[in-house]
């Protein structure tokens, strides 16, 4: 069931005011105070509901799960202006990577929530775990970005700029983003090892090409072309430095643990970026580790492998279970 919370009023980093700003969130499993918190940060296009029958993450979150609705209390936030609440928002550029995560900290404290056991999210999700973590370092006891990290790369910066101009400028712009974006959330060799150059009996286009426009067509159906532009904006905003880039004064601080995963084929956050900001910040902190999910499907590859992301997550979340 999705519920709703009132932040009023809020000023954004760039120091635009909301009178107010709808922030809609589920929670699943144990009730609220019974069990450890686990907050899901969810993707560029993924929302609240992360567990059930629709739910984006359910090979991953669920009864006797790897994290376990049984044993657990989960609260998934959507980002303001992802629409799924059927709030958007007409001056998306006010908002950033700090301003979401803001606003999520902000709910969790008219929840009443004042410890996290973790905080976990893939993508966009990931770069809002980090930058939570930094904003409240002795708020999550476990920090786990997947698939991202604390900055965007000139290469993300890149790619997120052919998407906006796709946004503003092409006649159907969902469609040709999404495609666009599959390119890179994939690699060729995930391609290959689907399509191998195959049509259907009778077809002129290729698998591949009537695969990428069904991605583009589900897009269109199911997101709204403002919320499209807010998340790729957001994107373009992740830097837990505040400008600054210095990583390491901005995370040494981080109190909990945290865990890093990677995609050893990922084309969009490269594995070398996330390996290089573990290797950095641990000179500083003993409780960091750096874990990759071996894959040939490439950024897609934290929903498609789950069952590596369960082993590689289960040390985590059976920790609070035995104790």
């Amino acid at each position: 069931m999705l519920n709703r919370l009132q932040i009023e009023p809020f000023k954004t980093h760039n120091s635009s005011i909301y009178q107010t700003i709808p922030l809609s969130y589920e929670t699943f499993g144990c009730p609220l105070g019974s069990a450890p918190i686990v907050l899901i940060n969810h993707a560029l296009t993924g929302n609240s509901s992360v567990v059930g029958e629709h739910g984006w993450w359910k090979d991953l979150v669920g009864d006797d799960k790897c994290i376990d609705t049984l044993q657990y209390s989960i609260v998934a936030f959507n980002i303001p202006g992802n629409g799924y609440d059927g709030f958007l928002l007409d001056n998306y550029e006010d908002f950033t990577v700090f301003d979401i995560a803001n606003l999520f900290l902000k709910g969790l404290e008219l929840l009443k929530i004042h410890s996290l056991f973790a905080v976990i999210g893939g993508y966009l999700g990931g770069s809002v775990t980090w930058q939570m973590a930094v904003l409240r370092p002795e708020l999550i006891q476990n920090v786990i970005p997947i698939a991202t990290d604390w900055k965007a790369t000139d290469w993300v910066l890149a790619q997120c700029r052919i998407q906006k101009q796709l946004l503003e400028n092409s006649s159907q712009p969902l469609e040709d983003a999404r495609m666009h974006a599959m390119t890179f959330y994939r690699t060729p060799q995930s391609l290959t090892a689907k399509f191998d150059r195959t049509k259907q009996v009778g077809s002129v286009t290729y698998n591949v090409e009537n695969w990428l426009q069904s991605h583009g067509e589900k897009l269109q159906k199911r997101f709204h072309l403002k919320a499209y532009k807010l998340m790729n904006h957001l994107l373009t905003t992740t830097n837990v430095t505040d400008g600054t880039n210095n990583f390491i004064d901005s995370a040494k601080n981080i109190k909990g643990a945290i865990h890093l995963i990677g995609i050893d084929s990922d084309q969009f956050y490269l594995n070398e970026e996330i390996n290089k900001s573990y290797l950095a910040l641990s000179e500083f902190k003993s409780n960091i580790s750096f874990s990759e999910i071996n894959s040939i499907h490439g950024h897609d590859g934290f929903l498609i492998e789950f069952d590596q992301l369960s082993e590689i997550l289960k040390d985590i979340f059976q920790l609070q279970i035995t104790n």
